[in-house]
């Protein structure tokens, strides 16, 4: 019988084929029923050559036998997620030789079948970079070992010859320490930049891979009675590319901050108008029966300030209050003016900050216990703290688990 997927592959060859990722699709029995490009030329294939052939071809034959079982839990649970988690996966070229690769999945029917869709990504690059950092990590601890030995016997040469030990030593010991710090700090280097690229990685192809399948399904529902249906993917679309395009201005904001380049460009404009552009933005975001509340007839007071920044702190906060908060409450947006002082009050009804984590909230990367399963950089609140002690700012918090959390920002109103 032909695969009812097959009748498509006009509708989705322009997604697949642009893709730089690889792209396979299989139905409910592991036929593969279009692969891009990317996957065929990833694994071996000439054009066309995987239609039709079982995913065993692609996978170590020693994982043959559990997969089928694997594969049957994952449509009966029908839910997208990363593949293999917390251990190595490997593909199959077609001359039989393995390669490291990340795929995530993600379940869809169409016209009562079963597909899974996979992005399958070859890691090769970034294992064999992995690897060189920790060869490079051990040369670094192996230099610190020699040099750590040099300096002992050094140390004991100066005692044979009657030298002025004690002067000596310190300054041999305050040498090694410098040594000792600047080789850590190499290698801390090594594993934030890691650990930094991982973070992209992960960051980016999840909404990326939840973008591609929405438009891929968005362009199944063209019937009147549909439409529900198709806005609904619209929406994910638009809210996953207003997510992205709020990691990018938090990676370009860390860029220009630590390149030295941060300068900030002040100009004169209207507090309604960044309230209005912070809250439009944000009301984008919104979950189900969230509501944001916000002065709407404030005084409109002309601030001199940096307007970007301003507005990219006040959307990170707002951002955060709207994903740590559950469906059906209100975030309060509150607005007052402190003698020359503006102040920026959001508070939320969320999970809050656990206490153990409140302290180190402000640290790039860092992440609360509550907060890691949720997408995120852990960036935007260090950005925030930073752009504003530059600009003569302040932020605070306060923030009780499972009842909510408050951030208050003071900025001059002119920062002339």
């Amino acid at each position: 019988m032909k695969d009812t997927f097959l009748d498509n592959t006009n509708l989705f060859d322009l997604l697949f084929q642009a893709a730089s990722e690889g792209i396979i699709v299989v139905n409910s029995s592991q036929i593969v029923v279009v692969a891009n490009s990317a996957a065929e030329l990833m694994f071996g294939y000439e054009e066309g050559e995987l239609i039709n052939q079982h995913l065993d071809v692609l996978i170590p034959k020693k994982y043959h036998h559990s997969h089928q079982n694997h594969f049957n839990k994952f449509l009966d649970k029908s839910e997208k997620r990363q593949m293999g988690h917390g251990r190595d996966l490997h593909g199959v070229k077609k001359d039989g030789s393995l390669f490291p690769v990340e795929a995530g999945l993600n379940p869809f029917k169409m016209d009562g079948e079963q597909y899974v869709m996979s992005l399958v990504i070859d890691i090769s690059v970034r294992k064999e970079t992995q690897r060189q950092i920790k060869e490079l990590n051990s040369e670094l601890e192996e230099k610190i070992e020699i040099r750590t030995q040099e300096l002992s016997e050094s140390v004991d040469e100066l005692k044979n010859l009657n030298l002025d030990l004690e002067e000596e030593i310190n300054r041999r010991k305050e040498a090694e320490k410098k040594i000792k710090d600047a080789l850590q700090k190499e290698k801390e280097l090594n594993e934030l930049k890691t650990k930094f690229l991982s973070l992209v990685s992960h960051e980016f192809k999840t909404p990326l891979s939840g973008i591609l399948t929405s438009a891929t399904l968005a362009e199944k529902y063209t019937k009147e009675e549909q439409q529900e249906k198709r806005e609904r993917h619209l929406v994910t679309i638009r809210n996953k590319v207003h997510y992205l395009n709020n990691i990018l201005n938090d990676f370009l904001s860390i860029e220009r901050l630590d390149s030295g380049r941060g300068q900030y460009k002040f100009s004169n404009f209207g507090l309604k108008r960044l309230i209005n552009e912070v809250v439009y933005n944000a009301n984008i975001t919104l979950k189900d029966g969230q509501e944001i509340v916000y002065p709407k007839d404030i005084e409109d007071v002309e601030l001199y300030m940096d307007e970007k920044i301003l507005e990219l702190i006040l959307s990170n906060l707002l951002g955060n209050a709207i994903k740590y908060s559950p469906e059906n409450t209100v975030i309060k947006f509150r607005v007052n003016i402190e003698g020359e002082l503006l102040v920026f009050d959001i508070e939320d009804e969320g999970r809050g900050i656990p206490k153990k984590d409140q302290k180190h909230i402000f640290e790039r990367y860092f992440r609360a216990e509550n907060a890691l399963l949720d997408q995120g950089t852990g960036i935007g609140l260090n950005i925030a703290k930073t752009h504003l002690k530059n600009l003569g700012g302040s932020i605070q918090f306060v923030s009780e688990e499972n009842k909510g959390t408050t951030f208050t920002i003071r900025v001059p109103v002119n920062k002339s």
